[in-house]
């Protein structure tokens, strides 16, 4: 060498500065690696006393790794990244990065030549779409809700009331007068709290706050799996809203979707110019119907890294459940696919052997971690024992939302009432699975949109009628054993079908039909909440008792609601017509003055007033199987509610 040739500069990055131990080397590579978050992505640090952040990310099929940023002038060579031996991670430390920085990883892959610039996959935020640069951020908050974290698992039993109200962040209120923006997360804090109070819900559940490049998406089509959505505001904007919440009394539930993600460049597909997070056919790792991809549960590193979305929601964002979407898609390895169209397990059947795998750890880590959380299914198929511990076979969830009680009444409620008793058994068929599971009853944001209308808008006849129906509708949803989850807007009947880009209709409430709907489902949360039958059972048969499921000619039906004391017994009878029944004889096991706790029909909810003037008095006539009878006025298209004493 010429001793004239200058030496090449040295590199702007250091390699001295690592998070990661030999031992998270190995459990990443072994795919129980549950804490990523804590050790990879961007973090910022300090090395031999000059601050700056410290970058690490997988792509073992690279050939090098560059950190791009506002900070190099997205300079792709300026900043590589070295490998950390064998386990395909790329780290490196860079003085002077501080937060607020934004970066991406360059990619320049071994396979043919490939190179991307790639968001982080551990980052904790990223730009506002459609920007998709990841940002440099940390997770300092100062939280206030320790008496709510160490009392929360009483409000998160199977044997509490669980009212769940579903909210979408973008949707729910917006400002007209500034040109009909979101709320941010601090903004929504108050409203909605103060809202969720006055309404009586026990939880709120979040359609996916992480980070999505199509907001029409709702959240589903996730690429920020360790990041709250930067349209309503910052990492702590978020636990505030979450702290705010917890601080009166409310839970926190998040819809997450370790089932598939979109295809948008600078996400987790095609990664390091591989496959890397999804497989590699597309017979397994796209999904025909939502043209996604599938994560390859088999290796060993998306495992780890999906464990430790999971465990970062719970863990830095104090969130008391996950309701996991599109578990029925994660289950099949035929789902949506016709014969040839998908590869069989190893032992030939079409069950994914690995995804089972996957949500048992999952569910067996949440709740060893955070025993008084809840995880929730959205799985819609007969796959047994969904919401079953591990240990006994089933998949560890803790409750599983009732799909087929959803669609089985809402066809029974599209029905004229004259012909309804041809599909009596909608109403009663549920009983012969409801305790198989852990249920939650949804009446969710599936069912007002893509064409299917309101609420109110399946519900038949008059005005009045489709009002009756739907305070009936919601009368025999918190009649029934289960938890409830009502999407927002529901509860106030609002007209049109749900559209992400504007607010509720909440101006309707001017209307006393829809002020009544709104008085009702408070109304029914409260006696929901405060009486022990309607809830303490709910996963139990010894809580729930028909009276009579087969008077199919006059389209009632009774049941009584139990706990573990004969006092709190409820009885719920239904009338499914517009036809006012006097004189109506229901058997009951006590004697004495059974109060009306709830009317449908009443004034006050937007009826015709119609009832029993406050309760009646059991005669000593047996009727039903039981000593002592009511002989009722059931008002038209009605849900009444009796207690003795």
């Amino acid at each position: 060498m010429s001793p004239n040739l200058a030496s090449p500069p040295a590199s702007p990055v250091r390699y001295d500065v690592s998070l990661l131990t030999a031992d998270d080397l190995y459990l990443f590579n072994e795919g129980s690696h549950y804490r990523l978050h804590d050790k990879m992505g961007a973090h910022l640090t300090e090395s031999s006393g000059t601050p700056g952040t410290a970058f690490s990310v997988w792509a073992p099929n690279a050939r090098n790794v560059y950190v791009i940023g506002s900070f190099n002038g997205w300079d792709h060579t300026s900043h590589p990244l070295r490998p950390r031996g064998s386990s395909g991670i790329w780290e490196g430390f860079i003085p002077g990065v501080a937060k607020g920085a934004l970066y991406k990883f360059h990619i320049e892959s071994r396979n043919a030549g490939f190179h991307v610039d790639k968001a982080d996959p551990v980052g904790l935020l990223h730009e506002k779409p459609p920007r998709t640069a990841s940002v440099v951020w940390d997770l300092d908050y100062q939280w206030g809700d320790a008496d709510w974290m160490q009392k929360r698992g009483e409000r998160n039993s199977l044997r509490a009331a669980h009212s769940i109200y579903e909210v979408h962040l973008g949707s729910w209120m917006r400002v007209p007068e500034d040109q009909n923006r979101s709320l941010t997360y601090r903004e929504t804090a108050p409203r909605l709290a103060e809202y969720v109070v006055q309404m009586g819900f026990t939880h709120v559940e979040f359609l996916p706050v992480m980070e999505h490049p199509f907001y029409g998406s709702w959240g589903y089509q996730t690429t920020g799996y360790f990041a709250p959505t930067s349209r309503y505001g910052s990492p702590q904007d978020f636990m505030y809203l979450v702290d705010y919440l917890h601080q009166r009394g409310i839970a926190v539930i998040l819809d997450w979707v370790p089932s598939h993600f979109p295809s948008d460049e600078h996400g987790l597909a095609y990664f390091d110019g591989t496959h890397l997070y999804e497989h590699a056919d597309a017979r397994q790792g796209f999904h025909p119907d939502w043209k996604t991809y599938i994560f390859n549960y088999g290796r060993s590193e998306v495992r780890s890294f999906l464990m430790s979305s999971a465990m970062f929601w719970l863990d830095k964002y104090h969130i008391d459940g996950l309701r996991v979407d599109a578990v029925a898609s994660t289950l099949y390895l035929d789902y949506s696919r016709k014969a040839g169209e998908w590869i069989p397990n190893k032992f030939g059947g079409r069950e994914n052997l690995e995804a089972i795998d996957f949500l048992r750890r999952f569910n067996q880590e949440a709740y060893k971690e955070h025993p008084e959380i809840q995880t929730i299914a959205e799985e819609s198929t007969s796959w047994p024992m969904v919401s079953r511990p591990v240990y006994l076979g089933g998949l560890g969830f803790g409750l599983k939302w009732d799909m087929g009680w959803m669609h089985d009444t809402l066809e029974y409620f599209k029905q004229d009432p004259i012909h309804r008793k041809y599909h009596h058994s909608k109403l009663t068929f549920r009983m012969l699975y409801s305790f198989q599971e852990n249920f939650v009853l949804p009446l969710s944001h599936d069912e007002v949109v893509h064409g299917k209308g309101s609420l109110i808008g399946k519900m038949p006849g008059s005005e009045r009628d489709r009002f009756a129906n739907l305070r009936l509708l919601f009368g025999y949803m918190y009649a029934q054993p289960g938890k409830k989850l009502l999407f927002m807007g529901d509860e106030f009947g609002q007209v049109r079908e749900w559209a992400n880009d504007t607010s509720l209709e909440w101006d309707v409430l001017q209307y006393q039909v829809h002020s009544g709907m709104q008085n009702w489902v408070a109304q029914l949360n409260r006696v929901y909440r405060s009486e022990p039958a309607l809830h303490v059972l709910d996963t139990n048969p010894a809580g729930f008792e028909w009276v009579d499921c087969n008077d199919n000619l006059t389209s009632t039906i009774s049941l009584l609601r139990k706990s573990e004391s004969a006092k709190d017994t409820v009885l719920i009878v239904c009338n499914f017509t517009p036809i006012t029944r006097v004189s109506y004889r229901v058997g009951v096991p006590e004697g004495g003055y059974w109060r009306e706790l709830l009317n449908s029909d009443a004034l006050e909810y937007g009826g015709t007033g119609v009832g029993n003037l406050g309760g009646a008095h059991a005669d000593a006539e047996s009727a039903h199987g039981r000593p002592y009878s009511l002989r009722l006025t059931l008002p038209p298209l009605s849900a009444l509610f009796l207690k003795a004493g």
